[in-house]
């Protein structure tokens, strides 16, 4: 009699949890480490909770016609195989230029290179397309690519968004996070300038967004371009301008040092820790503990700016932190590329060795 009775409340468990299941009204799957060794060892690891499932419901389309903005950067495949960039690394001045290993610098990285980027804005979205150099030889772009945003135009962004190791040519959050500055002290006392003092700035120490989590699971996209491989496109929901028309834009690829927490990168090493990729600068070369990390200098999307914004990218006839040189050099030596931004003379560079 107990081996019937046992069989019958084995049978009556066995169907109460069969309807359950049947029944059950969660969608959301369990999420299970599939790595994990059947033991009892690890039957006896804790329960991971479901992930959250995210639904989208506004989608990035087609960037717009007409840019609000463009800017060009160095090309240091020109100089490679002399171990240095060709220009624009100015460390005092939040500029690097620095596609390559540390020390030797005998490692160049053509996917943290970037050559150009456009900003385009409608009444929902900031597009981003930054380009890095089209080389043959690394077609993943297997780094860190992104945007800093100024909207209040003093030098300190508010807002930094990533997209960590693009792949899809389609829409998605997938790797993508934005990060606030919510004590405001990116930047320190000077923003976009070597401080005298080091600092204590903890960057931007807020992550707002992550791969859709966040009060807007739409709030920022990524996607590599279909017909250019090189080209990393970001989508930006326009909310995060807090209702400003204007702002500061600068594009960043890198590494381990593209670290939200280290802003800015400046403020957080001093010159001979970061080293210098320019070997005018021989006090300083090669690169050291800054090293992988590419930037542009700042846009300014939805206003004519006077040239005093911090980080801006030179107005005609200037060259941010760079002479024009075309005089005394021999020709061959002689690197010009077009002017950054906005309309003006060629910017000429010697790399005479």
């Amino acid at each position: 009699m107990k081996s019937k009775a046992y069989l019958f409340l084995a049978s009556l468990v066995i169907v109460t949890l069969a309807c359950g299941t049947a029944s059950g009204t969660a969608t959301e799957p369990v999420v299970v480490e599939a790595d994990a060794p059947a033991t009892s060892e690890a039957a006896a690891e804790p329960t991971i909770e479901p992930t959250a499932t995210v639904e989208h419901t506004v989608v990035p389309g087609e960037f717009p016609e007409e840019p609000s903005g463009v800017v060009g950067d160095q090309d240091s495949s020109v100089t490679a195989e002399d171990n240095r960039a060709p220009g624009g690394d100015r460390f005092t001045f939040t500029r690097f230029e620095r596609p390559f290993n540390a020390q030797a610098m005998d490692e160049y990285y053509p996917y943290l290179d970037i050559l150009e980027g456009t900003i385009y804005v409608d009444d929902v979205w900031i597009y981003v397309s930054i380009v890095t150099k089209n080389d043959e030889s690394s077609r993943e772009l297997s780094g860190r690519y992104g945007i800093e945003i100024d909207f209040d135009i003093d030098g300190d962004g508010e807002w930094l968004v990533l997209a960590s190791n693009p792949v899809s040519n389609e829409w998605t959050t997938a790797g993508v996070s934005a990060w606030f500055d919510a004590n405001d002290d990116v930047g320190g006392e000077s923003p976009s300038i070597t401080d005298e003092h080091s600092a204590v700035s903890d960057g931007f120490e807020s992550q707002e967004f992550g791969d859709g989590i966040g009060a807007d699971p739409d709030m920022a996209w990524v996607r590599v371009s279909a017909e250019e491989p090189n080209v990393v496109q970001l989508a930006i929901k326009t909310d995060v301008l807090k209702g400003s028309e204007r702002f500061l834009a600068g594009l960043w690829a890198g590494e381990e040092n593209l670290d939200p927490a280290l802003f800015d990168l400046s403020d957080h090493f001093t010159h001979e820790q970061a080293g210098a990729a320019l070997i005018e600068l021989d006090i300083f070369y090669p690169i050291k503990e800054i090293s992988a990390l590419d930037n542009t200098c700042r846009m300014a999307i939805g206003f004519q700016p006077t040239g005093s914004e911090p980080g801006l990218c030179p107005l005609p006839g200037q060259a941010a932190g760079e002479e024009q040189v075309e005089e005394g050099c021999n020709p061959q030596y002689l690197v010009c590329r077009e002017p950054l931004t906005y309309v003006g003379p060629a910017i000429c560079t010697c790399n005479e060795p």
